[in-house]
C-alpha cells in the first residue's frame, strides 16, 4: 500500500475500524446447539447470546458439567460476542493519536498509537487491520490476522494467530494459538458457527461448533 502525499492515519485507521462487520442495535441474540471437540473428548450443551446494558452482549452455556469445558466454551462465546459490539469510532479512540510507521513487505501499514493507548499498534492493509498489538489486563496481545470472510456488510477475520508477552521483560507468558473461523448467515446476520484453536505447544486441536443457530424472537 502506497501512503499518498498528505494522507492522515487517523483517517486510514479509522476507515479500516469501521470495515469491520459488527451487529447493529436491533441485533436480537441467538440460540445455537454448541459440541466441544479435543481428541476423543467430545461434549454438547446449548449456547445463548442475548443483549446486555453493560458489556454489549452477554453469553450462556448450559448442559455442560465438565467445569473446564464449560469455561471454555463460555470464554469463546464470549470473546465472539464482544467483537461484535457496535461502536462509534470516537467511542472506542476519541482519546488517542495515530501517526504512520512502516510499511512492510506486504503493503501493510503500520499505525502508531497514543494518547491513551500509547505503546500500541495497529497494521492495516487493503482497508482491514490485519495487525493488532495491544496492552491489555497486564499483558500485551498480538495478533496476526492471515485471511478474512467478506460478509457484504463488513469483514471479520478467518484465519489468525494470537500469543501473550509480558509488558515489562517481553518474555513469552503462552503457547501461540492459531484460529480458524466459519460463519453462515442468519436472517440476515452473519454468526460464528466453528471455530478450530490450534496451540503451538503441539496439543490436540479444540474445535467448537454451533449449529441449529437461531435468532432469539
Amino acid at each position: 500500500m502506497n501512503i499518498a502525499v498528505g494522507a492522515d492515519a487517523t483517517t486510514l485507521f479509522r476507515a479500516a475500524y469501521e470495515n469491520r462487520y459488527t451487529w447493529d442495535s436491533s441485533f436480537p441474540g441467538y440460540t445455537a446447539d454448541v459440541t466441544y471437540r479435543c481428541g476423543d473428548q467430545v461434549f454438547q450443551g446449548q449456547a445463548k447470546v442475548s443483549p446486555d446494558p453493560r458489556m454489549g452482549y452477554k453469553g450462556e452455556v448450559t448442559g455442560i458439567e465438565d467445569e473446564e469445558v464449560l469455561k471454555a466454551i463460555q470464554g469463546q462465546l464470549w470473546e465472539t460476542a464482544i467483537h461484535r459490539v457496535r461502536r462509534a469510532f470516537e467511542q472506542t479512540h476519541g482519546a488517542n493519536t495515530f501517526t504512520f510507521g512502516e510499511t512492510d513487505e506486504s503493503g501493510a501499514v503500520e499505525i502508531i498509537m497514543g494518547g491513551k493507548a500509547t505503546g500500541d499498534r495497529y497494521k492495516v492493509r487493503n482497508n482491514e487491520v490485519v495487525l493488532v498489538h495491544r496492552h491489555i489486563h497486564g499483558n500485551v496481545v498480538t495478533i496476526n490476522t492471515f485471511s478474512t470472510y467478506e460478509t457484504g456488510a463488513g469483514y471479520l477475520s478467518h484465519t489468525y494467530d494470537s500469543v501473550y508477552h509480558d509488558p515489562q521483560t517481553g518474555v513469552q507468558t503462552s503457547p501461540k494459538q492459531l484460529f480458524e473461523d466459519s460463519y453462515e448467515e442468519v436472517n440476515g446476520y452473519t454468526v460464528l458457527n466453528k471455530r478450530v484453536i490450534t496451540t503451538e505447544d503441539n496439543s490436540q486441536p479444540v474445535e467448537f461448533v454451533f449449529t441449529n443457530i437461531q435468532l432469539l424472537a
